[in-house]
């Protein structure tokens, strides 16, 4: 029987260094908790971090996928995937950096689609240029996760950002503001930045989320969500990231877990 189309969802920001890989990784734990296939694809092709956080060694990558669909080598999408635990399965970037190079577009969007009916949530890691596979990427999903920060520049960027999709009449997409990436900055107030970015706040990450130990997290492999003490020393983070994820999946799900 065939599989139903899973749901797609890239995470994208204006400016690097706020936070998306880690989010990526929780909300994979929050949908293996819900007991969702999850793969979360490595889209930041010249330095993505996803093998590195997750202290697992891939075999194959995104190139060696883009590589065999180009010489008709292609067989099993199964056979491209790392497994992380039950629930969870990854495809790295490249390698070598160079490789990114050398994969086309179209073949995001294929990656894409083939995972969507392998999976019942893909996650997109992404860098912060809006470039032409990121492009693809974010035109491809069903919903985008915009990830910024409390920084002048960043609440900039997001401004020019959100105007962008909203002259391409693109309205999938919904904020989350981290302020847990550095609690230390707090220049401006929630209404503030609404104000300037001309848009709504969909989730809040408080400071109280910040960890100054998030490199042993990193080192063993961990995801801060799929940790037995998370729902409970951290409830209100919790609480948004399960949101988050019900809000992907949809109200049906949500109803569903309710009661």
């Amino acid at each position: 029987m065939a599989r139903n189309k899973g749901k797609t969802l890239c995470i994208f920001s204006a400016k690097g260094g706020v936070g998306k890989t880690i989010t990526t990784l929780n909300l994979a734990g929050v949908f293996s908790i819900l007991e969702k296939k999850v793969l979360i694809i490595d889209l930041d092709l010249s330095s993505g971090g996803i093998s590195v956080a997750l202290n697992k060694e891939a075999e194959k990558t995104i190139y060696n996928f883009v590589d065999d669909y180009n010489n008709n080598r292609y067989q099993d999408f199964k056979s491209y995937t790392t497994t992380y635990n039950d629930y969870i399965d990854f495809i790295p970037c490249p390698k070598d950096p160079r490789q990114a190079n050398k994969i086309e577009s179209k073949y995001i969007d294929i990656l894409i689609e083939k995972a969507s009916y392998n999976y019942d949530i893909v996650l997109i890691d992404t860098n912060h240029v809006l470039n032409e596979l990121n492009i693809v990427a974010l035109d491809k999903v069903s919903n985008i996760l915009f990830i910024m920060t409390n920084d002048p520049l960043d609440i900039k960027n997001m401004k020019s950002l959100i105007s962008i999709f909203r002259d391409a009449n693109i309205l999938k997409y919904k904020i989350l503001l981290n302020n847990s990436q550095n609690p230390y900055k707090t220049y401006f107030s929630l209404f503030d930045i609404k104000n300037v970015i001309k848009e709504n706040i969909d989730y809040t990450l408080s400071s109280s989320f910040y960890l100054k130990n998030i490199d042993s997290y990193i080192m063993n492999g961990e995801i801060i969500t799929l940790q037995k003490r998370m729902p409970s020393v951290f409830s209100k983070e919790y609480k948004t990231f399960m949101t988050i994820a019900l809000d992907l999946i949809g109200e049906e799900e949500k109803e569903h877990k309710d009661e």
